[in-house]
């Protein structure tokens, strides 16, 4: 799934390409693909005619991007979903969701394999946590300054679940996933099966110092492509020829040249390095 790095490359790609484009139609080719309105029929209406603003805005791994006369279309892309920017006559990508032709001759695409992709139409006035209820629950963003090792201290009190489960749970810090949580615990040496509420508070600031670092870097790479993700150029990203333990099982360590290990925690693939992040290290 695209996380934060992926998603604000995207907002920065978007930003280059939408500002002052006019949407001159909007076919949906998967209905299940608009999560707002119900009927594709009327968002395509309600769309046609829109003007895209300079207003593009990243909420953990949700997009808004607003219109000149106040709307916004909601993206969320979920485990396969790509936003695409093309020359209208280019061929179609093989799982085109939804195509938004602009007054120029491009076209903005929405492409999703997994189909579990949303696109929304907020209306002029309608706060988004209305139409996009997932937007209400999410915590705060991990560059916000309220995010710090006391909001994780406090967060984490009294509670045993590994530490890489509780960094998924959006509802703690928005935008960090599967990939960049497992860079976080290698960069702050803290084991991903320890339990939170056993962190003591020297390693709960290493975590927030290394969860900023690594979604930093994510961004400045341009993003992680493993399977689906491409910027809106269709480019790859390239952290992950980069990446401390994600997608490394087996190979050396970048540090100690330990072999990475991977488990499953919660149902999740999760990497990590048996020496550097020793489950000894890092508890009270």
């Amino acid at each position: 799934m695209p996380e934060l790095p992926e998603v604000e490359t995207l907002r920065r790609d978007l930003l280059i390409h939408l500002p002052g484009e006019r949407v001159a139609g909007v076919e949906v080719l998967r209905s299940d693909s608009v999560g707002y309105p119900a009927d594709p029929a009327v968002f395509s209406a309600q769309m046609t005619g829109q003007v895209f603003s300079d207003r593009m805005l990243r909420r953990g791994k949700y997009l808004l991007l607003y219109f000149e006369q106040g709307a916004a279309m909601g993206v969320h892309l979920r485990m396969s979903g790509r936003l695409l920017w093309r020359r209208a006559e280019a061929p179609l990508e093989p799982h085109t969701r939804v195509r938004i032709p602009m007054a120029s001759g491009h076209e903005l695409r929405f492409e999703d394999m997994r189909v579990f992709g949303r696109l929304w139409l907020i209306p002029v006035g309608v706060p988004p946590e209305r139409v996009m209820g997932g937007l209400a629950r999410l915590g705060p963003e991990p560059f916000a300054e309220m995010f710090d090792g006391r909001y994780l201290a406090g967060r984490f009190a009294g509670r045993n679940q590994p530490v890489k489960s509780a960094l998924l749970d959006q509802q703690l810090v928005a935008g960090v996933g599967n990939i960049y949580a497992d860079e976080a615990l290698f960069s702050s040496g803290i084991h991903p099966a320890l339990p939170v509420g056993g962190l003591d508070a020297a390693a709960l600031e290493r975590l927030h110092r290394a969860v900023v670092k690594v979604l930093e870097a994510g961004i400045a790479q341009r993003g992680a492509t493993l399977r689906n993700y491409t910027d809106a150029q269709g480019i790859n990203g390239n952290y992950a020829g980069t990446a401390w333990v994600y997608g490394r099982k087996g190979q050396p360590c970048r540090v100690c040249h330990s072999l990475i290990e991977r488990i499953r925690l919660a149902g999740r693939s999760t990497h990590f390095c048996p020496t550097c992040q020793c489950a000894q290290q890092s508890v009270q």
